[in-house]
C-alpha cells in the first residue's frame, strides 16, 4: 500500500464503492479528484458528503476532462465504470496506472480468496460459506459488493488476521483483471441475458465469466452447479479438484458413485467429499428453492475446505439470511417475521410468497409504476396470500387489481400495515415484507424501507 502513499489520486465514478476508493487513499494521504459523468444536480447527495469530507477532494461532474486523467498518477474506476471509457483509454496510451477497483483490491490482498460467481444467488452463498467458516473458529472477510466493495479489505482494522476473504464477482469485475486466482471458486450458473452495459456480445460475457477458471490449478477446488451446468465440457475438463451440488439425488439419477459433490436424498443433505457427511435440513432458518440450492452450493464449498459437519449444520439452523432478501427477523408469539424489502417487482414477490409451505399475510406496495400490470399476478396473490395488506403510492391499483382477494386491508402509512398484519396475525402465521414495488415512494431505497421495517417489528 505504501507505493500509493502521497500519490495524486483520480477517482471515476462517484457511488459506494467510489466512497470507499475515497476513504482508502485518503487514509493514505493521497491528493483526491473525483470524476463523474452525471450532472452534479443528479449527484447533490454525494457532493454533500464530499464536502464534508476533510480535506475535500477535487471534483468534476457532467463530463469526464482529459486533463484530469493526465495529471493523476494512479486512476481507479468504480465497479459501475466500464472498463472501456475512452478516457481511461486515453489514460493507458499516455502510460497512467490504470485500476478498476476490483483489480485495485486483488492486487493488495494477500489472503486466500474464495469467489463466487454465477448470475443467481452470489450474496447468500458468499455469506453462507462465510457463516460456516467463522462457526469454524475462522476470521473471514465478505466483500465484492457496492456494499462492502472488495478494497474496504486494504484498510480494515484486522486484515492481518483475516484467514478468508470470500468475494462475490459478476463478469464486469473482471474485465481487465489480471493475476486474479481463487483458491477456491464457486459457479452458481450462466444467466441467459448478458449485461447490454458492459458487453457486447452474449459470447464476450460468457468467455469473461470463465476466464477465472483458466488460472486455476489442481490445487484448487472448483463448485459447480449441476443441475445448470453438468453437461458444460469446460467445467468437466477444469484443471482443478472440481465437486458438484443438485436439489436431484445422485442415488436416483444412478449417479452417486460418479459424482464428488453434494446433493439432495430423501430429505436429507449428502456430501461425499473427503468423507461421507448428512445434514438435516427439517430445521433450516431460510426459506425458498433459490435457498436450499444456495445452501447446497455452501455446503460443498466448506466440504472442500474440510470445515466441520457441526459448523456446517449450525449454519442450517442459524442463519438468518441477508439484509433485505427474505430475511428472518423474530418470531413472536409464534408469529414470524421475514424482511424481503429487496424484492422490487411482482416476479420476485410471487418467487417470495411461494417459498412458504402455507399462506402468508403479506405487506406489499411502494412507488407507482404505471407499466406494471398487477392483474397478471392476481392468481398467485389470491392462492398463496391468506392477508393482503396494501401501503403505498400504487395500493389503490393493486387493490382494484386484486380485489377478489378475501382478506385485502389498504393502509394509510407503513406503520400501520405492520400494526395491522400482526393484529390479523395467528399463531403459525408468517408476516412477509415483499412490496413488489419500489421503495422510491417513501423512502430513499430498500435498504432504508427494510431497516425501518426490522425498527418497527422489533418494537411490536
Amino acid at each position: 500500500m505504501e507505493r500509493f502513499k502521497n500519490k495524486k489520486i483520480l477517482i471515476v465514478g462517484v457511488g459506494k464503492t467510489g466512497f470507499a476508493l475515497i476513504r482508502f487513499f485518503h487514509s493514505l494521504d493521497c491528493e483526491i479528484k473525483v470524476t463523474d459523468i452525471k450532472p452534479i444536480f443528479d449527484l447533490n447527495k454525494a457532493v454533500k458528503k464530499l464536502k464534508k469530507l476533510s480535506p475535500p477532494p477535487q471534483m468534476t461532474f457532467g463530463e469526464h476532462v482529459e486533463d484530469d486523467f493526465l495529471e493523476a498518477d494512479v486512476i481507479v474506476y468504480s465497479s459501475g465504470v466500464r472498463s472501456d471509457l475512452p478516457q481511461l483509454e486515453f489514460a493507458r496510451r499516455n502510460g497512467k496506472e490504470v485500476y478498476g477497483e476490483f483489480a485495485l483490491a486483488n492486487k493488495l490482498c494477500n489472503k486466500p480468496i474464495i469467489a463466487v460467481c454465477g448470475t443467481y444467488g452470489r450474496s447468500t452463498v458468499a455469506h453462507m460459506i462465510g457463516f460456516m467458516l467463522r462457526m469454524e473458529g475462522k476470521n473471514v472477510f465478505v466483500a465484492g459488493t457496492s456494499e462492502e466493495p472488495f478494497i474496504n479489505y486494504a484498510y480494515s482494522a484486522n486484515k492481518d488476521e483475516v484467514d478468508y476473504v470470500i468475494v462475490e464477482v459478476s463478469a464486469n469485475q473482471l474485465l481487465c483483471l489480471e493475476n486474479f486466482h481463487p483458491r477456491l471458486v464457486v459457479f452458481t450458473g450462466i444467466g441467459e441475458k448478458y449485461p447490454e452495459t458492459y458487453f457486447n456480445s452474449m459470447g464476450g460475457y460468457i468467455e469473461t465469466k470463465l476466464s477465472i477458471i483458466k488460472a486455476m490449478s489442481p490445487d484448487d477446488f472448483l463448485i459447480v452447479n449441476f443441475d445448470k451446468l453438468g453437461n458444460n465440457t469446460f467445467f468437466r475438463n477444469a484443471n482443478c479438484q472440481t465437486y458438484w451440488y443438485s436439489r436431484k439425488s445422485f442415488v436416483k439419477l444412478g449417479m452417486v458413485n460418479e459424482i464428488q459433490g453434494t446433493h439432495f436424498h430423501e430429505r436429507r443433505i449428502h456430501s461425499n467429499i473427503h468423507c461421507h457427511s448428512e445434514f438435516k435440513v427439517s430445521s433450516m432458518r431460510i426459506v425458498g428453492q433459490e435457498n436450499r440450492e444456495n445452501l447446497l452450493a455452501a455446503i460443498t464449498a466448506c466440504k472442500a475446505l474440510d470445515v466441520s459437519e457441526k459448523s456446517i449444520q449450525t449454519c442450517i439452523e442459524k442463519f438468518p439470511g441477508i439484509p433485505h432478501r427474505l430475511e428472518f427477523l423474530i418470531e413472536k408469539n409464534g408469529v414470524r417475521f421475514y424482511n424481503d424489502s429487496k424484492s422490487e417487482d411482482m416476479d420476485h414477490l410471487i418467487k417470495s410468497v411461494n417459498s412458504f409451505k402455507t399462506p402468508v399475510i403479506l405487506i406489499a406496495g411502494g412507488k407507482d409504476e404505471e407499466e406494471v400490470d398487477y392483474e397478471l399476478y392476481a392468481d398467485d396473490i389470491i392462492k398463496s396470500v391468506r392477508v393482503l395488506v396494501l401501503v403505498g403510492e400504487c395500493k389503490e391499483r393493486m387493490n382494484r387489481c386484486f380485489g377478489s382477494h378475501g382478506q385485502t386491508y389498504i393502509v394509510g402509512s407503513f406503520e400501520e400495515s405492520i400494526l395491522l398484519a400482526y393484529q390479523k396475525s395467528r399463531t403459525g402465521d408468517t408476516i412477509i415484507l415483499s412490496p413488489g414495488n419500489s421503495s422510491k415512494d417513501f423512502f430513499r431505497d430498500y435498504e432504508e424501507r427494510g431497516n425501518y421495517f426490522k425498527k418497527l417489528v422489533y418494537q411490536l
